[in-house]
């Protein structure tokens, strides 16, 4: 729930004209009295909710879940990474090697002959 200025001052000028400027201030210190009680009982029944369930134990077990899958994804990553560098690499090898038909003196004779 946001509240801007226009709405703020809306109801600054609503709440002088229905209260008077005599009642105003005690209004206003009443009602933030009991938007504090209100916010101090929320936040204490929200941090004893989360001990009973055990809340951080859970978020440090969705991080920890997080953090293998992420290590995980890299793994894999990694591994078909390896494969295709050694799929290339024994290409490469595969092409350098000198084939079995062409005779092995051949380049010899040509440089004979010139």
């Amino acid at each position: 729930m946001n509240i801007g200025m226009q709405e703020i001052f809306l109801l600054s000028v609503i709440a002088l004209v229905v209260l008077g400027p005599e009642r105003l201030p005690t209004a206003i210190r009443t009602l933030a009295l009991w938007l504090n009680r209100f916010r101090r009982s929320f936040n204490e029944m929200k941090s004893a909710v989360e001990r009973e369930i055990g809340a951080d134990d859970i978020r440090a077990q969705i991080h920890n879940d997080n953090v293998m899958h992420e290590l995980d994804e890299t793994r894999d990553m990694l591994s078909q990474f390896d494969q295709d560098m050694s799929a290339t690499l024994d290409k490469k090898k595969h092409n350098e090697q000198p084939s079995e038909k062409a005779p092995k003196d051949a380049p010899e004779t040509l440089n004979k002959s010139s």
